[in-house]
């Protein structure tokens, strides 16, 4: 047993030591160089490409990373100007900035030397060479190229974070026994990794569900990456989530990190997921099982670890069994589900919120001392209140906006006649009604039209003939 683990022991530490020694590509026209540099740097390097031609050298790096470039400097018998390997050292330099390029001849001077380094050269060797000195300049090449890599993407990452960081800081406010339950299981959760579902009608909060069980995890000291998977076209789902390198496509400028990276050692939250296309839930699947990404243009894969936390408001059992979601997906994010109670059944919850939101908006508007009276409490207490707690925030702002007094009384509020009362379609045309349901899909679903055409049960192309016809 002791001899197998040992076997085992030198295995992995032979697997790792292969993976980090890195990649060389040797660029020379004389064949028998690159054979002997071939046999000489295979036993260092995970792997060693030659090219005779350096016309070659763009398309090469384009298909695979690497970490070193050894580079001749003439390529034309009777030439040793060491021009062509100037020019193709600034092409390289102009396409992959932090790659560690090394310079060789059999011809060297100072002046080309000096040339040779202003130009991005990161040494230079002669020819013969000594094989103790061009394997420590070889190495010492390959620990800047890592140096750099890690600074830009610790840069990357830095751009980013400011981003989440410095998102508004939220609160989860209220104190009825639904949210109680719901607190509570946040609590326990929280102190997990487990991944979580949280589910609720549109505009319950289950974002600020999210950022609490972040808060109260033992990654609260790293950030928590919300990512709105409704918004995301198909064309920039990767891009967004595993990142790309510059050039990948036509508006990639820099290097950018995807969420998931962002997201290492904290925790990632993906909203809306139930809008996610089916397609594309394969590669979210794989992300999330792997627990590897490769960001766009590049073979090199990305290790993160990420608390993974997921929102909707669909159901995602019935999408499941319709077909349009992934049953080992659902079973993935699904280890703990949540589910969070829309506002209508919080009871006392609906005034607390609103002085809350009365208080916030009186600060921003410079309207203080505004207070709601009893029957304008009562008013808010009777509403259904399906837009949930994000349509109370806009009711409330709406009056304070609006408010001339400093007493908001019942008329000061203003909900649409829609979305009252139990005789909404009493009285009115088929066509009203049509109308009136598009309105509250909308609504319910916070502008999206997929979402809004999902739920009445027509396509997204239908929704918007019957929008433009209805003139909403």
């Amino acid at each position: 047993m002791t001899l197998c683990w040992y076997c085992f022991e030198g295995l992995v530490t032979l697997i790792l030591k292969k993976m980090t020694k890195g990649n060389i590509l040797i660029v020379d026209d004389n064949k028998s160089i690159l054979s002997a540099l071939d046999i000489f740097l295979a036993p260092e390097f995970q792997t060693v490409t030659t090219l005779s031609d350096p016309n070659q050298i763009p398309t090469e790096l384009r298909k695979n990373e690497y970490n070193l470039v050894l580079l001749d400097m003439n390529f034309n018998a009777g030439i040793n100007t060491g021009n062509e390997g100037i020019y193709w050292l600034s092409r390289i330099k102009e396409t992959n900035p932090e790659l560690s390029v090394v310079m060789i001849t059999a011809y060297g001077d100072v002046e080309l030397t000096v040339k040779a380094l202003k130009a991005g050269a990161t040494d230079f060797v002669l020819k013969p060479w000594d094989n103790a000195k061009l394997m420590a300049t070889l190495k010492s090449a390959l620990q800047l190229n890592w140096s750099k890599k890690e600074v830009k993407q610790l840069k990357e990452k830095e751009k980013e974070l400011k981003s989440e960081i410095n998102r508004e800081q939220k609160f989860i406010v209220g104190s009825s026994p639904q949210l109680m339950s719901v607190l509570n299981l946040v609590r326990k959760v929280a102190k997990t990794d487990a991944n979580v579902l949280i589910t609720g009608e549109n505009g319950t909060g289950k974002e600020l569900i999210a950022q609490e069980i972040h808060r109260q995890s033992k990654r609260a000291g790293e950030v928590l990456v919300s990512v709105d998977m409704g918004a995301i076209t198909e064309t920039l789902f990767e891009s967004e989530l595993f990142g790309h390198v510059k050039g990948a496509f036509t508006d990639a400028r820099e290097n950018r990190p995807g969420k998931f990276e962002v997201a290492d050692h904290g925790s990632l939250f993906l909203d809306e997921i139930g809008n996610l296309s089916f397609h594309l839930q394969a590669k979210l699947l794989a992300a999330i099982q792997n627990r590897q990404v490769s960001r766009i243009g590049s073979n090199q894969t990305v290790s993160v670890d990420i608390r993974l936390i997921c929102a909707t408001n669909k159901n995602l059992e019935r999408m499941v069994a319709d077909g349009l979601f992934r049953e080992d997906l659902l079973y993935r994010i699904n280890t703990i589900q949540i589910e969070v109670p829309p506002l209508r059944e919080r009871g006392e919850d609906v005034l607390v919120l609103a002085d809350f939101f009365l208080k916030k908006y009186s600060s921003k508007y410079n309207k203080p001392n505004l207070k709601i009276n009893q029957p304008a409490r009562d008013k808010l207490l009777r509403y259904s209140w399906p837009g949930n707690i994000r349509e109370l925030q806009h009711t409330v702002e709406k009056a304070v906006i609006l408010s001339e007094n400093n007493v908001l009384k019942p008329d000061d509020f203003f909900m649409r006649p829609n979305l009252t009362g139990k005789n909404v379609w009493s009285e009115t045309t088929l066509e009203e009604m049509e109308k009136r349901m598009i309105s509250l899909a909308i609504e319910r679903n916070g502008g999206n039209l997929s979402a809004a055409a999902d739920q009445l049960g027509v396509t997204r192309q239908t929704l918007y003939n019957k929008i433009k016809r209805t003139g909403q």
